[in-house]
């Protein structure tokens, strides 16, 4: 399998520091962002700890009890590896927080992908997102875990409502506030051409998902992430932004 990828981080216009983390490992496949919570010492340390050990687990792959049996659905073994590898980060930032006063409510987001034989293994915590482009059609695969999300599922606003309401930042899932989290995790086939889009909402919050998928299809997975910062950053720039973006050019 051949990809092309490419990773963006930028501070933004209104941060005095940059709390996002993200990772591109090419050998394994594996693309990772997190968006850290809780000042600029204990938000950046909570992202790197969730890349690193999304990273870690998924590069020695070793099977925890938690985890099926050799002999079970390859699928659902890589699955549940990436699952626990999330769940894993996650104690890791709560107990660091635990031990360390100046870590006290640090948290973070999660966005992890991984292309392995022909299937793109998604999974994630909190409000941070994936894309998939297919056929120059975007879809957002992620949902947020966020109070406004909930709001516009139980009909109570509008998605247009949600983009500007008071409580848009308020996440109600993420990394590191509680000893265990639950991890949404899905499996899609991939085809040549398919893309990938990685973000942290600094980017969603200020840029339409079709402007996404736009820049994606006229530009390479570099100047597309180049120009999508640019415009996050002409929009008021007023979080972090990080994005990754890969392209599938072959699979075996």
């Amino acid at each position: 399998m051949r990809i092309t990828s490419c990773g963006v981080t930028d501070v933004g216009l209104k941060r005095g520091h940059n709390e996002d983390n993200f990772l591109i490992n090419e050998e394994l496949h594996l693309f990772v962002v997190a968006d850290g919570m809780g000042g600029h010492v204990g938000g950046e340390y909570a992202s790197a700890i969730a890349v690193n050990t999304v990273e870690e687990i998924v590069t020695s792959m070793e099977l925890h009890e938690e985890l099926p049996h050799e002999e079970d659905d390859p699928v659902e073994v890589t699955r549940e590896k990436l699952r626990y590898a999330i769940r894993l980060a996650g104690r890791r930032i709560f107990e660091k927080a635990e031990e360390e006063p100046e870590f006290h409510g640090m948290g973070t987001t999660s966005v992890a992908l991984l292309v392995d034989e022909g299937n793109a293994y998604i999974a994630h915590v909190g409000d941070s997102r994936l894309y998939m482009q297919r056929d120059g059609q975007i879809e957002q695969v992620t949902e947020d875990h966020s109070l406004v999300n909930e709001k516009v599922k139980a009909g109570l606003i509008t998605k247009e409502e949600a983009k500007n309401h008071k409580m848009r930042n308020v996440i109600t899932r993420s990394l590191g506030y509680q000893e265990d989290v639950e991890v949404d995790v899905e499996v899609r086939a991939v085809r040549r051409g398919d893309q990938f889009l990685i973000c942290s909402d600094g980017l969603s919050g200020l840029v339409e998902d079709h402007e996404m998928g736009e820049h994606m299809t006229a530009h390479s997975p570099q100047e597309a992430a180049r120009r999508l910062v640019e415009l996050a950053c002409e929009r008021g720039g007023d979080d972090n932004i990080t994005i990754i973006i890969t392209r599938v050019d072959e699979v075996p």
